[in-house]
Protein backbone atom coordinates (compact mmCIF):
# COMPACT_ATOMS: atom_id res chain seq x y z
CA UNK A 1 0.00 0.00 0.00
CA UNK A 2 1.65 2.76 -1.10
CA UNK A 3 -0.87 6.00 0.87
CA UNK A 4 -0.79 7.19 4.37
CA UNK A 5 -3.68 8.36 5.54
CA UNK A 6 -3.57 12.29 6.88
CA UNK A 7 -5.52 13.84 10.06
CA UNK A 8 -5.32 17.16 11.11
CA UNK A 9 -4.18 18.20 14.63
CA UNK A 10 -7.80 17.66 15.66
CA UNK A 11 -7.98 14.41 14.28
CA UNK A 12 -10.33 15.16 11.50
CA UNK A 13 -9.54 13.24 8.02
CA UNK A 14 -8.21 15.31 5.78
CA UNK A 15 -7.06 13.00 3.07
CA UNK A 16 -4.20 10.81 1.43
CA UNK A 17 -0.80 11.36 0.71
CA UNK A 18 2.22 8.63 -0.98
CA UNK A 19 4.27 7.08 1.97
CA UNK A 20 7.21 9.51 0.72
CA UNK A 21 4.99 12.63 1.28
CA UNK A 22 4.16 11.30 5.02
CA UNK A 23 7.93 10.40 5.50
CA UNK A 24 8.85 14.05 4.37
CA UNK A 25 6.17 15.77 7.10
CA UNK A 26 7.17 13.31 9.95
CA UNK A 27 11.20 13.94 9.25
CA UNK A 28 10.23 17.48 9.17
CA UNK A 29 8.91 17.79 12.31
CA UNK A 30 5.38 18.50 10.46
CA UNK A 31 3.81 15.30 11.92
CA UNK A 32 3.75 12.81 13.74
CA UNK A 33 3.10 8.96 13.29
CA UNK A 34 0.22 7.79 14.84
CA UNK A 35 0.20 4.28 13.17
CA UNK A 36 2.39 2.76 11.28
CA UNK A 37 2.98 -0.22 9.16
CA UNK A 38 3.93 -3.49 10.40
CA UNK A 39 7.06 -4.60 8.64
CA UNK A 40 9.25 -3.35 6.39
CA UNK A 41 10.76 0.28 7.61
CA UNK A 42 11.81 3.50 5.75
CA UNK A 43 15.60 3.57 6.05
CA UNK A 44 18.36 6.01 5.50
CA UNK A 45 22.37 6.40 6.47
CA UNK A 46 21.15 8.14 9.47
CA UNK A 47 17.36 7.11 10.31
CA UNK A 48 15.25 4.21 10.62
CA UNK A 49 11.50 5.25 10.78
CA UNK A 50 8.53 2.61 10.87
CA UNK A 51 6.59 3.21 7.45
CA UNK A 52 3.44 5.66 8.44
CA UNK A 53 -0.10 4.22 7.95
CA UNK A 54 -1.75 7.56 9.36
CA UNK A 55 -0.05 10.63 10.79
CA UNK A 56 -1.54 13.65 12.28
CA UNK A 57 -0.27 17.31 11.86
CA UNK A 58 0.95 19.18 14.85
CA UNK A 59 -0.83 22.39 13.40
CA UNK A 60 -4.37 22.56 12.84
CA UNK A 61 -5.40 23.36 9.32
CA UNK A 62 -7.89 25.35 8.74
CA UNK A 63 -10.12 23.76 5.71
CA UNK A 64 -12.04 26.59 3.71
CA UNK A 65 -14.84 24.60 2.94
CA UNK A 66 -16.02 20.74 3.46
CA UNK A 67 -15.20 18.92 -0.24
CA UNK A 68 -17.76 16.38 -0.36
CA UNK A 69 -17.42 13.14 -2.58
CA UNK A 70 -17.99 15.51 -5.91
CA UNK A 71 -19.65 13.47 -9.00
CA UNK A 72 -19.64 9.26 -9.08
CA UNK A 73 -17.11 8.05 -11.04
CA UNK A 74 -17.44 4.01 -12.57
CA UNK A 75 -14.66 3.05 -10.35
CA UNK A 76 -16.44 4.82 -7.24
CA UNK A 77 -19.38 3.14 -7.94
CA UNK A 78 -18.75 -0.63 -8.66
CA UNK A 79 -16.49 0.09 -5.27
CA UNK A 80 -19.36 1.34 -3.41
CA UNK A 81 -21.77 -1.55 -5.03
CA UNK A 82 -19.34 -4.37 -4.94
CA UNK A 83 -18.49 -4.73 -8.45
CA UNK A 84 -22.01 -6.86 -9.18
CA UNK A 85 -24.95 -5.52 -11.37
CA UNK A 86 -27.38 -3.59 -9.11
CA UNK A 87 -29.61 -5.31 -11.20
CA UNK A 88 -29.28 -9.20 -11.70
CA UNK A 89 -26.30 -9.28 -9.18
CA UNK A 90 -24.71 -12.61 -11.42
CA UNK A 91 -23.01 -10.37 -13.37
CA UNK A 92 -19.99 -7.85 -13.50
CA UNK A 93 -20.70 -4.31 -13.19
CA UNK A 94 -18.86 -2.17 -16.56
CA UNK A 95 -21.38 0.74 -16.79
CA UNK A 96 -23.15 3.42 -15.00
CA UNK A 97 -26.54 3.32 -14.68
CA UNK A 98 -29.04 6.46 -13.78
CA UNK A 99 -31.79 5.17 -11.95
CA UNK A 100 -34.05 8.46 -12.91
CA UNK A 101 -32.60 8.60 -16.88
CA UNK A 102 -31.41 11.82 -17.57
CA UNK A 103 -33.27 12.25 -20.43
CA UNK A 104 -36.19 12.68 -17.75
CA UNK A 105 -34.16 15.01 -16.05
CA UNK A 106 -32.34 12.68 -13.57
CA UNK A 107 -28.93 14.39 -12.47
CA UNK A 108 -25.67 12.43 -12.26
CA UNK A 109 -25.35 12.17 -8.86
CA UNK A 110 -24.56 9.78 -6.12
CA UNK A 111 -28.08 8.89 -5.15
CA UNK A 112 -29.34 8.45 -8.57
CA UNK A 113 -26.72 6.27 -9.89
CA UNK A 114 -25.46 2.73 -9.45
CA UNK A 115 -23.41 0.25 -11.32
CA UNK A 116 -24.77 -2.26 -13.50
CA UNK A 117 -23.46 -4.73 -16.39
CA UNK A 118 -24.18 -3.57 -19.84
CA UNK A 119 -27.07 -6.05 -20.41
CA UNK A 120 -29.47 -4.79 -17.82
CA UNK A 121 -28.57 -1.58 -18.87
CA UNK A 122 -29.56 -1.66 -21.77
CA UNK A 123 -32.54 -3.66 -21.48
CA UNK A 124 -33.41 -0.89 -18.29
CA UNK A 125 -32.93 2.38 -21.29
CA UNK A 126 -34.41 5.33 -20.38
CA UNK A 127 -36.78 4.27 -18.05
CA UNK A 128 -37.53 3.47 -14.41
CA UNK A 129 -36.82 0.32 -12.64
CA UNK A 130 -40.24 -0.35 -11.70
CA UNK A 131 -41.26 1.08 -15.75
CA UNK A 132 -38.71 -1.47 -16.86
CA UNK A 133 -39.91 -4.16 -14.52
CA UNK A 134 -36.10 -4.46 -12.83
CA UNK A 135 -35.69 -4.51 -9.07
CA UNK A 136 -32.54 -2.27 -8.14
CA UNK A 137 -30.99 -4.31 -5.14
CA UNK A 138 -28.35 -1.84 -3.84
CA UNK A 139 -29.44 1.37 -2.23
CA UNK A 140 -27.72 4.26 -4.20
CA UNK A 141 -26.05 6.57 -1.72
CA UNK A 142 -23.34 9.28 -0.86
CA UNK A 143 -20.38 7.38 0.77
CA UNK A 144 -20.40 8.85 4.29
CA UNK A 145 -18.23 11.07 6.25
CA UNK A 146 -14.40 10.69 5.25
CA UNK A 147 -15.66 7.25 3.57
CA UNK A 148 -15.31 8.65 0.15
CA UNK A 149 -11.74 8.99 0.65
CA UNK A 150 -11.27 5.05 -0.20
CA UNK A 151 -13.78 4.70 -2.24
CA UNK A 152 -12.59 3.61 -5.56
CA UNK A 153 -9.13 2.61 -4.21
CA UNK A 154 -8.36 -1.21 -4.74
CA UNK A 155 -7.61 -1.77 -0.63
CA UNK A 156 -7.96 0.13 2.10
CA UNK A 157 -5.42 0.16 4.72
CA UNK A 158 -7.06 -1.54 7.96
CA UNK A 159 -5.45 1.25 10.01
CA UNK A 160 -7.27 3.45 8.57
CA UNK A 161 -10.75 1.76 10.32
CA UNK A 162 -10.95 4.19 13.18
CA UNK A 163 -11.07 7.18 11.33
CA UNK A 164 -13.06 5.68 7.67
CA UNK A 165 -15.21 2.98 9.00
CA UNK A 166 -15.26 1.86 5.28
CA UNK A 167 -11.84 0.75 5.53
CA UNK A 168 -12.73 -1.60 7.61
Amino acid sequence: MSRTLVLNASYEVLGLVSVRRAVVLVLNEKADVVTAREGAPVRSATVCLDTPAVIRLRRFVKVPYRRGPGRPSLRALIARDGSACAYCTTRTATSIDHIVPRSRGGEHTWENTCAACRPCNSRKADRTPAEARMTLHVTPIRPPGGAWLVVGIAEADPAWSEWIPAAA
